[in-house]
């Protein structure tokens, strides 16, 4: 399911069994040939694995699951701390809620796992490869030290042994970039790629589709349009907190609980609307209170859950910002902005999504108990955290402007 690129108005979705694809399209590899596809289906089916294999084959996909979800969380945390590009990591968490909630299924939002498996495969392998590149460079810088006069080789062999390395990288990458490319250079193969014809035609449809396939575009106006819409949430209490640190008098005191409580009611629903605004795709379901408090009321509990989820894992982070990071390791805590990013956003989507598809109780007094038992549980939840984001602009290296970095609902990022 591609994002939409404009606006439309909201209609129910039916629940389908496969959520929509997301870098769908393989590393560097030719699209498939549909007539060669429709030759092989009239091949006899292939023989059933070992339960050895089975056993084989599932530890294999197990493992590549979980290094494609570290390669996910590690690309937004480095996509998070670049300027204007970190919108499109607000956008694809913004896209993974909105999609949970349309399905009402967690696992719904575990999209692009594999395909940013192949880009780390990508990346660690060119990190291997050019460790030999980084040898040789460290002895020849030694030579060159000791004496220089003889140091002439060493320089050489560096020029050589790095264009041999770069020549094999590209060549690992027209062959799919898979981490058993980087390891074996297949030179057989490379001789009948340069006699081929289509070489440079197939490798060019295989990038164009790998990098539409990542709908970088949609996603950065996902995520723009999203945090547009966040802002003027939180533009209003936030900066009267924010006045209200220069002022000394009491007014200031007063301000600043008068900023805190309107805080409050704005956190009650922002995370939902956020969701609803994914969803949906429309800018306008950002003042859509009602048809949120409608779904709350639906499964208040589940509400309550995930913006306790989504406040709570929000509170360590404050910690983070304390001491200003180099810029050389921003990513790093960047990478714990994701981790407590992520759950929290797809908790919200999977409320939202149960709610969309329960039915309330035909009991009008307990279904009003368990709003109100249910809000009673949220106050202390928003109290807390609008009481440890005032004072974490004293140990924020940015001070009062912290108060406007809201990581939780913002850029997975520490500024």
């Amino acid at each position: 399911m591609n994002i939409p690129e404009q606006d439309e108005p909201f209609q129910p979705a039916e629940k389908t069994s496969e959520p929509p694809p997301l870098l769908q399209p393989p590393l560097l590899e030719p699209p498939s040939n549909p007539s060669l596809e429709g030759e092989k289906s009239t091949n006899p089916p292939q023989p059933r694995r070992s339960l050895l294999g089975r056993i084989g084959h599932s530890v294999y996909s197990s493992l590549g699951w979980c290094f494609g979800m570290l390669s996910l969380i590690g690309g937004l945390a480095v996509v998070s701390v670049i300027p204007v590009v970190n919108l499109i990591s607000l956008g694809y968490l913004l896209y993974i809620s909105g999609n949970i909630a349309r399905t009402g299924r967690l696992r719904d939002g575990f999209v692009g796992v594999r395909q940013a498996g192949r880009l780390g495969g990508v990346v660690l392998g060119i990190w291997l490869v050019l460790w030999p590149a980084r040898f040789l460079a460290a002895l020849r810088d030694s030579a060159v030290i000791v004496n220089p006069d003889h140091a002439g080789g060493w320089s050489v062999g560096l020029w050589i042994v790095t264009g041999l390395t770069c020549l094999h990288i590209i060549w690992a990458l027209l062959r799919g970039g898979k981490l058993r490319h980087f390891a074996w250079p297949a030179p057989i193969g490379l001789i009948r790629w340069i006699g081929s014809s289509d070489k440079f035609t197939s490798a060019r449809d295989a990038l164009w589709d790998t990098v539409a396939g990542l709908q970088l575009p949609s996603l950065f106006w996902l995520g723009a349009r999203g945090f547009a819409g966040t802002v003027i949430w939180l533009l209003i209490p936030v900066g009267l907190m924010i006045l209200a640190s220069k002022i000394t008098s009491n007014a200031g005191i007063l301000l600043s609980l008068l900023g805190g409580i309107l805080l409050m009611g704005v956190l009650l629903f922002l995370p939902f609307l956020q969701v609803r605004f994914a969803s949906d795709n429309r800018f306008g379901a950002f003042i859509e209170i009602i048809p949120v408090c409608r779904l709350a009321g639906r499964a208040p509990f589940k509400f309550w859950f995930a913006l306790s989820v989504t406040l709570v894992l929000a509170v360590p982070l404050f910690l983070l910002k304390v001491e200003l990071t180099p810029a050389e390791i921003t990513w790093l805590p960047a990478f714990f902005f994701v981790i407590f990013g992520l759950p929290a956003r797809m908790i919200t989507g999977w409320a939202v999504g149960r709610a969309k598809s329960k039915e309330g109780s035909n009991n009008l007094l307990w279904r009003w108990f368990c709003r109100m038992a249910a809000l009673a549980l949220t106050l202390p939840v928003l109290f807390s955290y609008v009481v440890i984001l005032f004072f974490s602009q004293f140990i924020s290296w940015n001070g009062t402007r912290s108060l406007l970095e809201q990581h939780a609902f913002l850029v997975p990022s520490p500024f």
